[in-house]
């Protein structure tokens, strides 16, 4: 039996779209604990039991849409870091930008797939190592290939053997200053990514460059 006969027939992806729509919504604003099933569907105008038929358990149809934010997020780094560039780093640059981009246009999204789901356990916080993986193999690949462009130096070649500690470093750092970013009024992302390269980048080509940070018992005049 049609758990909504009255209402005009979608196609179930469409339909689920906009069920995923207004979860991203409710999560955001009233947290995981808090929202009820019934707030969704009465969100998406849909009755409860299509919801249930459509996205299952509370459970589910959070951990939906942490699946569906992150893909989001991991094409949009991926679609920006592929546009051409003169320099290798500025692929890198077009990707944080793009990321903190998203985070400023889709802040019910970025709630729903950081600050809310970091909270939780089980499924959902497994769902949400599934996606922080994805996002960090996304940047990891981005850094070797940006290491492989830049004129073959052996300290770049040196810092791809790096690329995955590099991506889990520019992806914390990241996560952080899209928090700080979104309480910053007027912050851009272009300024936000200008940032992170200022403290990452500088960096690793002084340490392409041969230089290395002593152990502070190594350090000169140390005690």
């Amino acid at each position: 039996m049609d758990p909504e006969p009255s209402r005009k027939r979608l196609p179930r992806k469409v339909r689920e779209q906009q069920m995923l729509d207004a979860a991203v919504q409710v999560f955001s604003s009233r947290g995981f604990h808090a929202t009820s099933m019934d707030e969704i569907a009465e969100r998406a105008q849909v009755s409860k039991p299509l919801l249930y038929l459509y996205l299952g358990s509370k459970e589910e149809t959070f951990g939906a849409c942490i699946a569906r934010e992150a893909d989001r997020l991991v094409d949009t780094i991926g679609a920006a870091a592929t546009v051409p560039a003169d320099r290798p780093e500025q692929r890198l640059t077009q990707g944080l930008t793009a990321f903190f981009t998203y985070v400023a246009d889709h802040r019910a999204s970025w709630t729903v797939l950081y600050q809310q789901a970091r909270s939780l356990s089980g499924p959902v916080a497994e769902q949400l190592a599934r996606a922080r993986a994805d996002i960090v193999d996304t940047v990891t690949e981005l850094v070797r290939q940006t290491m492989e462009a830049d004129g073959g130096a052996s300290g770049y070649a040196a810092l791809r053997r790096e690329a995955s500690a590099i991506a889990h470093a520019l992806v914390g750092a990241a996560d952080a200053l899209a928090d700080w970013a979104l309480t910053v009024p007027g912050e851009q992302p272009e300024a936000t990514a200008r940032r992170l390269m200022n403290l990452m980048w500088v960096g690793l080509e002084r340490r392409a460059g041969g230089e290395n940070y002593p152990p502070p018992a190594d350090a000169p005049n140390a005690r």
